[in-house]
């Protein structure tokens, strides 16, 4: 055997202490994959997006009803940040995996000492400090909400587990596709074929429960209902389950791909396999019947699960999570019944926190208003416009005595009733304007509160305007002072505006009763 020969035969034999074996190797070359995949245009772009745009929320002072988040909910919107990086890891791990193909260099690896599915499984490892890294944006996310002061409820850690489990099983399935499809087209084509494949299951099944919890990111549209943490319902639990299941299984599909024989990557693979499987249909089982009773009980006596505290004269209560509010519904309260007079000025309230909860997250039903008289509703969404919403539901309750007859108000107690609301307040005509449906200060309108609203017509609106541009105090001692007249059911909206010496409206005044 010549020389040459024999160098050959010696550089192709696999001695047993082969460093081949080492997985310091495969570490070292995840590691330079990670740094090769900053070259890219697309990661870089959407990696500095995701962390400058969270980045700048954190340290935004927030105002209105994003200073009183709901922690339930706001585990679950760390979800979306990283779409776009998801995706540009997808292509990029992608092309990554197929460089050695692109340059022709494939032959040349064939005789190093690391097999081919060992840099496959450096090409799936190089993605790791882009999901630690989203780790670290989602828990600084989640933590500065669960800081602010007006915070309630609490967090799952499932749900928090999404973004980052996301980025890992887009850059899984970047890797297999590349040992699968040995195409740069492939991962964007991919990208369009995913999407498209996701609107057909979803038109297919009609949304069905299984479907939808198929996709990686769950998202619950429709509603902005709040609920109690233990009335959520989402199997946040078991779809971390199924996505670590679905990372493994596409990543040790890869290595077998790429030329993997091993006993315990095929073992692996079955087991991920399993995993999957097991999250899948624990996903996909729908709210259970102790769910549905616990949200009917929630929905129809919710004073069975509350706890109450008195403020003042006044009594409110509330889902454990929220007793902690009841001091700014009491600020609420006592500032609308500072404007009222007579018996209404000291008139005990039941203030009652209500949730429409039958229906789940995606619900978006009104809430019944209350026929118990001097009993007054207040939701689980606080802050923003939900304030003078509220104000609102106080000042019917004192004027028509309860909330079931807040529909009737179609005389001049409309007037009397937007005073006592927005009176008291540090901006009234700008919230004038935020319980109004169409956002206006002018003509008619339907107001908003907790339950039935009000309707205004343009000549009311024309009085309540000039009431508050008017001294609150000037205003407030000509309400006491007549306030059986102002609040006597039929009285005219003409009546109210001669009595509290404002200039009688023109045209329509009054809103026809049905």
């Amino acid at each position: 055997m010549s020389l040459a020969t024999k160098t050959v035969a010696e550089s192709t034999a696999v001695p047993e202490d082969d460093p081949r074996r080492s997985w310091a190797a495969v570490f070292a070359l995840a590691r330079f994959e990670a740094r090769d995949l900053l070259r890219y245009i697309p990661v870089v772009v959407t990696l500095l997006l995701y962390v400058g745009w969270t980045a700048w929320t954190l340290f935004d002072d927030k105002e209105g009803m994003d200073a009183f988040p709901a922690l339930q909910d706001a585990d679950r919107h760390t979800q979306t940040g990283p779409l776009l990086l998801g995706v540009a890891l997808f292509v990029c791990v992608n092309r990554c995996t197929l460089r050695s193909r692109r340059r022709g260099t494939d032959r040349q690896f064939d005789v190093l000492v690391m097999e081919p599915w060992r840099r496959t499984v450096a090409h799936v490892l190089s993605v790791a400090p882009f999901a630690g890294v989203t780790a670290l944006v989602v828990l600084g996310e989640f933590t500065r909400q669960a800081l602010r002061p007006g915070a309630v409820g609490h967090g799952s850690l499932a749900e928090l587990a999404v973004g980052p489990l996301y980025v890992l099983l887009c850059g899984a399935f970047g890797v297999l596709l590349a040992r699968l499809v040995p195409s740069t087209f492939a991962a964007p084509v991919g990208v369009i074929g995913l999407f498209v494949l996701s609107v057909f299951v979803s038109a297919g099944t009609s949304g069905a429960e299984w479907s939808r919890w198929l996709s990686p990111i769950v998202d619950e549209s429709g509603g902005n209902t709040v609920l109690p943490s233990d009335l959520v319902g989402r199997p946040a639990a078991w779809h971390a389950l199924y996505l670590t299941g679905l990372i493994l299984l596409l990543a040790l599909c890869a290595v077998l791909a790429s030329g993997g024989r091993a006993l315990y990557l095929k073992a692996g693979a079955a087991g991920a396999l399993a995993l999957t499987l097991a999250g899948a249909v624990g996903q996909s089982g729908g709210a259970s019947p102790e769910l549905t009773a616990a949200r009917e009980r929630a929905t129809v006596s919710p004073q069975r699960d509350q706890s109450c505290v008195r403020h003042g004269g006044s009594t409110y209560c509330a889902f454990p999570e929220w007793t902690g509010r009841a001091s700014d519904w009491a600020g609420v309260v006592d500032r609308v019944q500072a404007l009222a007079g007579g018996t209404a000025a000291r008139q005990p309230l039941l203030v009652r926190q209500r949730v429409e909860a039958r229906y789940g997250l995606s619900g978006d039903s009104a809430i019944d208003p209350l026929g118990t008289p001097n009993q007054v509703t207040v939701g689980t969404r606080w802050g923003g416009n939900r304030v003078p919403e509220f104000a609102v539901g106080v000042a019917y309750v004192l004027v028509a005595g309860e909330e079931s007859k807040g529909s009737e108000l179609c005389d001049g107690r409309v007037v009397t009733t937007m005073w006592l609301a927005l009176g008291g307040d540090t901006h009234p005509m700008a919230d004038l304007a935020n319980v109004r449906l169409d956002d206006s200060v002018t003509g008619a309108a339907s107001v908003l509160a907790p339950t039935s609203g009000l309707s205004m017509t343009a000549g009311q609106t024309d009085v309540v305007r000039e009431l508050l541009s008017r001294p609150r105090g000037e205003v407030t001692a000509s309400v006491k002072r007549h306030w059986a007249e102002l609040t006597r059911s039929g009285v005219s909206t003409a009546r109210v505006a001669r009595v509290l010496g404002t200039e009688v409206p023109k045209g329509e005044q009054d809103c026809a009763q049905e």
